[in-house]
């Protein structure tokens, strides 16, 4: 394959990795605690034999994901629930334990503490929370749950267990393909440890942190990237074939 053709066609490839990754923040936006993935290619160029660089290629680097903070919402919901700053919920996967930002819970058929996808929520002892019928639920800074029973008088409120909150370093968490985030490394798969530092508010959410503004500028600019690389792929080929041309028509 012609150097040129293959260096472009490796830049348009990059380029639609990257998409797909801005495409993916885009659409979720709006999406509840969604951390913003981030992906970017680099130059890396091919040296000769003789230590000279002959051309240069791309190759993408994916960083990982934003964890700032994202903006809160009052919603006046008494089951959504807020971490503010650093930290993460812990839900109950098929796969195991996953941790989210996510907080506008809710209530199953069987009254337990679940996500919007219906996953249990984790107490501080790694076990589904089971919230009683019909009862009011509040929530306390560090994640302590108290339900008040219907018909009950205030003073018979009845302490839940607490919300596990834990704050693992972000350099040791991965994205699933769910969009929940795990551990990897040495600790993957066992319980994530509890933070006692970790504080939450009732009553918000947290949006996505996710710039609309900034991705739909890198998605224009992908597209005009896109299409630089199509137009050398093009120009390379019409050369080639006049080049071809010429020289039938010399032989």
């Amino acid at each position: 394959m012609d150097r040129i053709v293959f260096t472009a066609a490796g830049g348009a490839a990059r380029v639609l990795e990257q998409q797909s990754v801005l495409s993916n923040n885009m659409a979720n936006a709006n999406t509840t605690g969604f951390r913003a993935q981030l992906a970017n290619y680099r130059a890396v160029p091919f040296v000769a034999e003789d230590g000279l660089p002959t051309r240069v290629a791309t190759v993408t680097t994916t960083p990982g994901s934003d964890y700032s903070q994202g903006i809160m919402v009052e919603t006046g919901r008494s089951l959504d629930v807020a971490i503010r700053g650093e930290g993460w919920f812990s839900v109950q996967t098929p796969t195991g334990e996953a941790l989210t930002r996510a907080g506008d819970l809710g209530v199953n058929a069987q009254s337990q503490l679940v996500t919007q996808q219906g996953l249990p929520v984790l107490s501080a002892d790694n076990a589904p929370i089971t919230i009683p019928d019909r009862g009011t639920v509040t929530f306390g800074p560090d994640g302590t749950i108290s339900v008040l029973g219907a018909g009950d008088r205030p003073t018979e409120i009845q302490a839940m267990g607490q919300l596990k909150l834990s704050k693992p370093d972000p350099a040791t968490l991965e994205r699933g393909d769910d969009g929940f985030f795990r551990v990897r490394g040495p600790n993957a798969g066992a319980p994530v440890q509890a933070d006692p530092t970790v504080r939450m508010v009732s009553g918000f959410i947290e949006k996505s942190n996710v710039s609309a503004a900034e991705t739909m500028v890198g998605l224009i600019k992908n597209a005009r990237q896109f299409e630089l690389q199509m137009k050398v792929i093009q120009d390379a080929s019409t050369n080639a074939e006049r080049a071809n041309s010429i020289l039938s028509s010399s032989g």
